[in-house]
């Protein structure tokens, strides 16, 4: 019996050959030549890309809204044109280095998933939406999932278009500039629920061997920009005990960072990502160092306690070293925990489907944080080659990649009645 139902629920699952060209084809929207993808937000590439989803979206016949922000909104109509909509998608934007799949992997699932729903002639009560929030990567505008928390009400509109990015630009200026300054206003889409697909974005899926994660919390995120003030001299005729080094200090913050994370143990993680040096020259003492700090745990109380840490490793360093140390923070969110009746619900998919599953924490940003303040909210995890993401080398095999969109499938047909 068992066997009769996976191979029926096959019959109906989501073409792996198209989904797959369809992630082919927009992956060629900001290729780089190393096989990855550059689609930062609101540039160029980005208007792009989302011309291609809006174009795609109306030979679905989905009906296509932009709000204030710029996320777009693809609605299929239920029969119950008043009920609360089923929500799912994600982002089309990239790191700067990024691969095919972070992200855009989830809208253009969430199209086959409405296809295949017309290919079988099924008309569900809620209406589905296809969701893709602006700035999720929060690169060149801070902080990330912008779009998706401006929708859930956790930032004013306002001050997001006033956001002015790593390169000077304003993030409203650029989105009228793309021609995706909507009219609708932000929020005024409220999900039933909230269904985000994505790659895992990590090892353990693949290293367990396993189809599907069913994600049922995600770590908060600490973001803070450290600026180390100390004096530019001579590298050659400057003794070390007389240095204000700020290149020096820098160094020490980011060992201390990495060795506060090994201390406190899983699931704490550390990262300096960014590190830049004034005045940057080969044989100059650095006089001003600004660099990136991004905390993420789980627990709320460990995560403030890792901030408490890195304050007052800070103002020692200060202190001894004869500088100025000044931090300003870039993001914060707490951690979420997903729908459990969600949760179960995507466990169930995938087991009828025969696909192994676990439960799964996200240590990664998502936009399904942000939706989870306004509506029952959880995520899919799919296999990613090696663990690898932002990275061009990113992949998941189409057939992974089709066991995702499935579930994803059934826990829409589910949801929407």
């Amino acid at each position: 019996m068992l066997a009769a139902r996976h191979e029926r629920l096959a019959h109906d699952g989501v073409a792996a050959d198209r989904l797959a060209s369809r992630i082919a084809e927009h992956a060629e929207i900001g290729a780089t030549p190393d096989g990855g993808v550059c689609r930062l937000a609101l540039s160029d590439a980005d208007r792009d890309g989302r011309d291609r989803l809006v174009a795609w979206m109306h030979e679905l016949g989905l009906v296509v809204q932009v709000d204030r922000i710029g996320n777009i909104f693809g609605t299929r109509a239920g029969t119950e044109p008043g009920a609360a909509p089923v929500m799912t998608g994600s982002h089309l934007d990239t790191v700067a280095t990024g691969g095919r799949y972070d992200g855009v992997y989830g809208v253009m699932a969430a199209l086959e998933a409405v296809r295949r729903l017309d290919e079988l002639g099924l008309v569900t009560r809620r209406p589905i939406v296809v969701a893709a929030f602006s700035n999720e990567e929060g690169v060149r505008y801070q902080p990330d999932m912008m779009g998706s928390l401006v929708h859930a009400g956790g930032l004013a509109l306002q001050d997001a278009l006033d956001t002015v990015g790593i390169d000077g630009t304003r993030l409203g200026d650029e989105l009228a500039r793309i021609g995706y300054a909507g009219d609708l206003a932000v929020g005024a889409i409220r999900p039933h629920a909230f269904v985000e697909l994505h790659i895992e974005q990590g090892p353990v899926l693949e290293a367990e061997g396993l189809a599907i994660g069913a994600v049922a919390d995600l770590q908060g995120i600490s973001w803070q920009e450290i600026t180390v003030e100390g004096q530019s001299n001579h590298a050659g005729t400057t003794p070390m005990r007389l240095r204000r080094d700020a290149g020096a200090a820098a160094a020490e913050i980011a060992v201390f960072v990495r060795e506060l994370a090994l201390r406190a143990g899983e699931p704490q993680v550390a990262t300096v990502g960014r590190l830049q040096l004034h005045p940057d020259l080969i044989n100059v003492i650095p006089a001003r160092a600004t660099l990136s700090v991004d905390l993420r745990h789980t627990d709320e109380a460990r995560l403030q306690q890792a901030e408490a840490e890195l304050a007052s490793f800070l103002e020692r360093l200060a202190a001894e070293r004869g500088l100025t140390v000044s931090s300003r923070r870039l993001a914060r969110f707490e951690p979420v925990v997903f729908d459990e009746r969600l949760v179960r619900t995507i466990e169930a998919a995938a087991a009828a489907r025969g696909y192994g599953v676990r439960r799964m924490t996200s240590g990664a940003g998502h936009d399904a944080q942000m939706l989870a303040r306004v509506c029952p909210a959880a995520m899919i995890f799919v296999p990613s080659a090696g663990g690898l993401s932002h990275n061009p080398r990113e992949h998941t095999p189409a057939e992974q990649l089709a066991q995702g969109a499935n579930v994803l499938l059934d826990v829409l047909r589910r949801l929407a009645g």
